[in-house]
């Protein structure tokens, strides 16, 4: 029988965990810890074609492009390589993707049944030979990899379940260095997830942002920046972008009452509220 274990036994649990000095790769070996599904070479894929699809860039050849947050793999770049990407980049907070060279061959055979001409990973002895053969830079200093990168440079970004865990006082940084980085006929594709992650609902927001926001909770594994739909889509616009929402998924209902929220979320209209993932496609205005 499954035992629901309630919001605050979460945060408590992974607090303590979080204050182990142990480091992720042991997390994630035993199931504690993972940066998303990227790892899975076979979902890794998929997802790249849809957000391809989706901006209608599929099939085009000699695009740059950057994945944000890619987490526990870099299997994009071999799949953004054999759909004939030139270059690409894989920006992250911190270095977490696995050097299995077994995982990237895997997501050749992937390409290659999907009629694609993936790297030949075969004599690869090392996690660089694999980002060598894709033509890919994997950066792990958060906000500084993207002011590495030249202006007006790329043609393609995208993220899937990301921007959610981007730092609160990083936000409008990270929206400006994307604008500044895309080509004037870029474009960026974002799946954007509201939920907390405690339970998927809204308990992140019972929190005071002056708890919330300290370095101690930002590095505990469950970190949100609480950011809601229409102040999201807001700061996108004064990035100087164009902001498309492809599609919304709301709840029925919103999961929790407007008088548990933290007095600074109190005054969010339900429309916000029932918001819980978003796709937006964005373009820089000229």
């Amino acid at each position: 029988m499954d035992i629901a274990i309630p919001w605050y036994a979460r945060i408590a649990a992974k607090l303590v965990l979080a204050s182990l000095p142990v480091p992720y790769s042991v997390w994630k070996k035993i199931g504690i810890y993972s940066h998303g599904e990227m790892q899975n070479p076979d979902y890794a894929f998929k997802v790249l074609r849809h957000h391809l699809v989706s901006v209608g860039l599929s099939g085009r050849s000699g695009l740059v492009g950057l994945e944000m947050g890619p987490g526990d793999s870099a299997g994009s770049a071999v799949a953004a390589k054999a759909m004939g990407f030139s270059k690409f980049y894989l920006i992250d907070a911190g270095d977490y993707a696995s050097r299995d060279i077994e995982t990237y061959r895997e997501m050749g055979r992937i390409c290659s049944r999907e009629g694609l001409a993936p790297p030949n990973f075969e004599r690869a002895g090392g996690f660089d030979d694999i980002l060598a053969a894709c033509d890919a830079v994997y950066s792990t200093k958060g906000l500084q990899s993207y002011r590495d990168i030249p202006t007006a440079s790329v043609d393609f970004i995208f993220s899937q379940a990301v921007l959610e865990h981007v730092r609160r006082n990083e936000f409008v940084q990270i929206a400006a260095e994307m604008r500044r980085i895309l080509k004037p006929d870029g474009i960026a594709s974002h799946q954007i997830d509201l939920r907390d992650h405690l339970g998927g609902g809204l308990n992140n927001m019972r929190v005071a942002s002056r708890w919330w926001e300290t370095e101690f909770m930002a590095g505990s594994g469950f970190y949100t920046n609480r950011i809601r739909f229409s102040e999201m889509c807001r700061m996108f616009e004064q990035a100087g972008f164009l902001v498309e929402v492809k599609s919304a998924r709301r709840w029925s209902m919103a999961p929790l009452a407007a008088a548990k929220l933290a007095p600074e979320f109190r005054h969010l209209g339900q429309d916000d509220l029932l918001v819980r993932e978003f796709h937006a496609v964005l373009r820089p205005r000229s």
